[in-house]
């Protein structure tokens, strides 16, 4: 799990090949202005989902993790604090991964919490099971989907 500012994203865009490619997309896109929904960016490969929700409590929030997608997880408005623990450390699934969402959830409890401010962002890799979108307010945010082994 990485947490970090957006201007230092290019310390990070060498950690996989299409990390720059996301970065540059965040550069280059007015993603405030951007309407809820999915884009993509390369294929399935790169995916770009806008969120403008309300958020939830600690106790609503369920860990998740993904097998084929890594998540950049871009606050735009409103403050993202989000829930981490090793997926290792989960011992208590809702159900069976889901091949077609990509997701498995968890009842267990985050060890932390990332309270994450607008021109933030969090990287969460397959290891890493994560609980978003734990806020008093609205959030605005886009979560890049990476995958893994892109095509």
């Amino acid at each position: 799990m990485i947490f970090s500012s957006l201007s230092q994203a290019k310390r990070y865009a060498g950690l996989h090949p299409l990390f720059s490619q996301a970065f540059d997309y965040i550069e280059n896109n007015d993603l405030f202005n951007m309407p809820p929904g999915r884009y993509n960016i390369i294929g399935e490969d790169l995916i770009a989902i806008v969120e403008h929700v309300s958020g939830k409590t600690r106790e609503m929030a369920r860990l998740e993790a993904h097998r084929r997608y890594i998540d950049i997880q871009l606050v735009l408005d409103g403050i993202d604090e989000m829930g981490w623990k090793p997926l290792a450390d989960c011992h208590n699934p809702v159900s069976e991964h889901s091949e077609e969402k990509d997701i498995r959830f968890f009842t267990d409890a985050p060890v932390s919490w990332i309270a994450t401010p607008p021109d933030h962002f969090c990287i969460f890799f397959p290891e890493d099971a994560h609980a978003p979108l734990v806020s008093t307010g609205q959030v605005r945010k886009v979560i890049f989907k990476v995958a893994v082994n892109p095509a």
